[in-house]
């Protein structure tokens, strides 16, 4: 099971022959888990979005559009979730008597937030592991939901349809390189 989650991208043709179009509801959880809880940060985020791009420019079952936006909305929604569980336990953890959670750690966060997180919440989207924490530092350094919500958006606006045409594109070529030899 470890092997499956961690080399997701080699899957993916297998999971298309055994699932068919259930495929965008699992790439939709694989996504929206990954960015919607700092539990999940092994997920292959970024190579699995260039693996899906390639696999759309390879077959007619999966649609480089519809996956693309399916997965975008994944991205917005799986953040959000991440951002509102920092907001809401976040401060819990910061306020318990913790060795490692301290209540100054909740200041310094907020001051952070205030002044670099947009930039944070928006790089952070390519960043292995950075990418499920972002959002709940962002929560529970109550970063304003409005500045929040739109790096979100174009976080994952950036992130998801990048990588995917990088994928779309590298598929494509191989495609073709393949058909050429």
């Amino acid at each position: 099971m470890i092997d499956f989650l961690m080399n997701l991208e080699h899957w993916l043709p297998l999971l298309l022959d055994n699932y068919g179009l259930w495929i965008y509801a699992i790439l939709f959880l694989i996504i929206f888990a990954e960015t919607g809880s700092v539990f999940m940060f092994f997920l292959p985020g970024d190579s699995l979005l260039i693996a899906i791009g390639a696999l759309c420019s390879t077959t007619d079952v999966v649609h480089l559009h519809y996956m693309g936006i399916l997965l975008f909305v994944a991205a917005v929604l799986g953040y959000s979730v991440n951002y509102y569980t920092g907001r809401i336990l976040g401060v819990k953890y910061f306020h318990q008597h913790s060795r490692y959670f301290k209540p100054e750690y909740i200041v310094k966060t907020n001051h952070y937030f205030m002044k670099h997180g947009g930039k944070t919440i928006l790089m952070a989207r390519f960043i292995p592991f950075v990418r499920s924490f972002a959002p709940f530092a962002a929560g529970s350094g109550h970063m304003p939901l409005a500045t929040f919500s739109f790096y979100n958006v174009v976080g994952a606006a950036v992130w998801i349809f990048s990588l995917m045409a990088i994928g779309y594109g590298l598929g494509n070529i191989l495609s073709w390189l393949g058909d050429w030899i």
